[in-house]
């Protein structure tokens, strides 16, 4: 157990190794309760939403979860978070944990007439189930079908443990579901779930399997990828960023940069040989001249390589990383280094 954002969070239960493997290749249950929750209701709540976010809220229907980001002042990022459309004037907002507060200040900040902000964090315990077989494992568990859930999408259900908010999303890059509910029923979901005798190979993981799944995923993390300077273009999230008409001051920036490109971004990265990257470790050319830092870092079982992430100037395609005192060659890599189940044969 670990200090992590006011919360004890659980670094492994077993093996971060064992972990990550049951998730890729069976399923994985995560505590995420640390998460925080905003609502968001009124008649003009969606006007709101997409004035103080990059990506284009009016065009959610009901029923459809959305990656976005909130943006401060300058361009940088407040927190990048899910939005949920329950209808027009109801919103549930996804947070951060380390965040959350922050973001519910600034909507406080900027709301309009017609908009009501309410942080319910405190009430809601959330789970995510996630791995090739959580949607059988939760279906079984639950007596409820699920398959009418697509990728990016959710819906409010009745249970034996009471309403449920159940959402096709996740961190970890596989298929899964993310259980939204009041904190006892999150008890005792967890609880049940675990219990269950069955084959299934689920375990519980921690934060260290939940880092290097989102890692090979390619997810950014707020802190790492992510922070209040950097705009989304920046960040590497630049395809959530659209030309809109009501947006916050300093979003001028962050489309100049959405058209013309950044100086500087977040790019991924292999080893080409053999060592770990770490976190803060160094960034360099040929020569040893510093280029940068290491975001994320660690060494992938299913990629079978150091892999990580940099923010370095555009268009660099091979580097070094300073591991102790060897420069370890690198080379950028665009894509997700892990393409796992999540999105698959699902409408969007």
């Amino acid at each position: 157990m670990v200090p992590f954002a006011g919360w004890e969070m659980p670094v492994q239960y077993s093996s971060i190794l064992q972990e990550h493997q049951a998730v890729r290749e069976k399923a994985g249950l995560f505590d995420v309760s640390h998460m925080g929750e905003i609502e968001v209701k009124g008649t003009t709540a969606e006007e709101f939403l997409d004035s103080v976010t990059c990506n284009r809220v009016q065009e959610m229907q009901d029923g459809q979860v959305q990656y976005n980001a909130v943006l401060n002042e300058k361009g940088g990022i407040v927190d990048d978070i899910t939005i949920y459309r329950v209808n027009p004037e109801s919103f549930f907002v996804v947070s951060n944990a380390s965040n959350y507060e922050a973001v519910t200040a600034h909507f406080e900040k900027y709301k309009i007439a017609g908009t009501d902000v309410q942080n319910i964090s405190n009430t809601i315990h959330q789970i995510a189930i996630q791995g090739p077989l959580a949607e059988d494992i939760l279906r079984d568990f639950l007596n409820l079908d699920l398959s009418s859930i697509g990728y990016y999408r959710f819906k409010d259900m009745d249970s034996r443990f009471g309403k449920l908010r159940l959402s096709r999303t996740g961190y970890t890059g596989e298929d899964g579901f993310e259980i939204y509910s009041d904190v006892n029923a999150g008890v005792e979901i967890w609880k049940g779930i675990l219990a269950q005798k069955s084959s299934s190979g689920l375990i519980a993981c921690g934060l260290g399997a939940r880092d290097l799944l989102r890692l090979e995923a390619r997810y950014p993390l707020y802190g790492h990828e992510l922070n209040e300077t950097w705009t989304p273009v920046e960040s590497g999230i630049g395809w959530i960023v659209k030309e809109k008409t009501s947006v916050m001051p300093g979003y001028a920036r962050v489309l100049e940069q959405k058209k013309s490109g950044p100086a500087n971004q977040v790019v991924g990265f292999k080893l080409m040989e053999g060592g770990v990257p770490r976190e803060g470790y160094a960034v360099v050319n040929e020569s040893g001249a510093e280029l940068g830092k290491v975001l994320s870092g660690g060494f992938s079982p299913i990629v079978n390589a150091g892999i990580g992430t940099a923010f370095l100037p555009v268009g660099l395609e091979a580097f070094y990383i300073q591991i102790r005192d060897k420069k370890v060659p690198a080379k950028a890599e665009k894509k997700a280094f892990v393409q796992g189940t999540a999105g698959k044969n699902r409408q969007k």
